[in-house]
């Protein structure tokens, strides 16, 4: 016992200073209230003995501890942990936020992780304190919230939306984890400002991407406006105020999003570090899609790490260090379309709106210069079948090569290797933005191991400040 008191002192620590660094990383219950919270809970701090930590919200949940209203411990950035790691914990986490075990059950995760439902089971419990569908259960009671409290949804339709089986299911879980009903929760909702209901599920759902520390919004906007692909994407507006939109492809259905480039910030209570988000509104022809659509936009901009963990490694190193300091939480990009990312970084900007143009699929309602979806594998391996574009499609669409959030990340990169006339540079930037990975080094630059686990984000910072470029 006293070695466990030791080991998690350091966490009650981050609960007496209110850290916000540590939201998301952990979550402590207390016994006497029977309310679980985030690190950075404003509530008075409770005495040390009537604590219990948690690595997940599932794992607090499974215990009888409910949400915190005060500090909502189901809205916190996810964890950097599970957004970086390799193994397959990491990868069976990435899965569960995409929607996998609401849409294909315990059997699908397992099924795409290459182990058996029995060792999944057993590898999360162990390490998470909850299994898969316990950490489903969790994200559904989120979705649902989120739902009741942005739109006008009848309740029975959000129940299903959320991934659940049943109504009774839902009010259960709802009760289980908000000590509210459904309407209650509804009722509980801010009338004016962010929070206000939409009067329609047309109008959109607005949301906050929620993330921890410093975000360098403008690095990232800069990239999505060089990247941007008429027709699928757009970027308007003046530096610093500008919204990002572009179409996603999503499993039931299509979905158009926007997201502001200024983040909002705010501090959870005195001593916390600053976090913030990036407002967003996402448009969805079924609501079911939300959770996956707000786990790609995540990806997108990076929202799930640390940085406070990246700036500290790579501010060690003395070409870094001014860069980190001018510019400290720069992100790492990713994607919101892993397979359109590849496919994008063989064929260039110009040749992808080419694509598009001849073979996106148009959508049922375009909005703006929103008009189409970018096309998919499949039908790009039958169209154009010759050349490295013909072949990358081809693996792509008969899933010699994965690149969904569960993938290995080695075993990705080795079958992106064999695809003829595919170059080392694009594979790197594939594995980078496409696959999440911190570490990538492509060929070409001097990339020392002392930046390692990051060396992604130490490219970026060479790249923002205009001494490398990817191309």
């Amino acid at each position: 016992m006293k070695d466990e008191d030791t080991r998690e002192d350091p966490r009650y620590e981050a609960v007496r200073s209110r850290d916000a660094r540590f939201d998301g990383a952990f979550f402590f219950a207390v016994e006497t209230t029977g309310i679980y919270c985030r690190p950075s809970c404003p509530a008075v701090t409770p005495k040390r003995a009537n604590v219990r930590f948690f690595t997940t919200a599932a794992a607090a949940q499974g215990s009888g501890f409910r949400a915190c209203r005060r500090c909502r411990p189901d809205a916190v950035p996810g964890s950097a942990e599970w957004n970086v790691r390799a193994d397959v914990v990491g990868r069976a986490m990435r899965l569960i936020a995409d929607g996998v075990v609401d849409r294909e059950g315990v059997a699908g995760l397992a099924a795409r992780l290459g182990y058996s439902a029995r060792q999944v089971q057993r590898q999360l419990t162990a390490e998470l304190g909850a299994g898969p569908v316990a950490l489903a259960r969790a994200q559904r009671a989120h979705t649902a919230r989120v739902l009741l409290q942005t739109t006008a949804l009848p309740v029975t339709e959000i129940a299903f939306a959320s991934g659940f089986a049943s109504v009774r299911q839902f009010n259960d879980t709802i009760r289980a984890v908000y000590a509210s009903t459904p309407s209650e929760l509804r009722a509980a909702a801010p009338r004016n400002g962010r929070g206000r209901r939409t009067a329609t599920p047309s109008a959109g759902i607005p949301l906050r991407l929620a993330h921890r520390g410093p975000y360098q919004a403008g690095p990232v906007f800069d990239l999505l406006e060089r990247e941007a692909v008429p027709g699928i994407e757009e970027v308007a507006g003046p530096p610093g105020t500008r919204t990002y939109r572009r179409t996603l492809r999503l499993p039931f259905g299509t979905g158009i999003v926007a997201v502001d480039e200024r983040p909002g910030t705010a501090r959870t209570g005195p001593g916390a570090h600053p976090g913030g988000w990036l407002d967003a509104r996402l448009h969805l022809t079924d609501p079911r899609d939300l959770t996956t659509a707000v786990q790609r936009l995540r990806r997108l901009f990076d929202l799930d790490a640390d940085p406070y963990a990246v700036d500290e490694r790579l501010a060690a190193d003395p070409r870094l260090a001014p860069l980190v300091a001018a510019r400290p939480g720069l992100r790492s990009p990713g994607t919101a379309d892993p397979e359109e990312l590849a496919v994008r970084a063989l064929v260039g900007r110009t040749a992808a709106e080419r694509l598009v143009r001849r073979y996106g699929k148009t959508l049922d309602a375009p909005c703006g210069g929103l008009t189409h979806l970018f096309p998919e594998p499949a039908l790009l391996a039958g169209a154009e079948p010759d050349g490295t574009l013909g072949a990358l499609t081809a693996a792509l669409a008969d899933h010699a090569v994965r690149l969904d959030p569960g993938a290995d990340r080695d075993d990705a990169q080795d079958a992106l290797r064999a695809v003829p006339g595919l170059d080392a540079r694009t594979v790197a930037e594939i594995r980078t933005r496409a696959l999440g990975d911190p570490d990538v080094a492509p060929p070409g630059p001097d990339v020392p191991d002392s930046w390692r686990p990051w060396r992604s984000y130490a490219l970026n910072h060479l790249r923002a400040a205009g001494e490398w470029e990817l191309r």
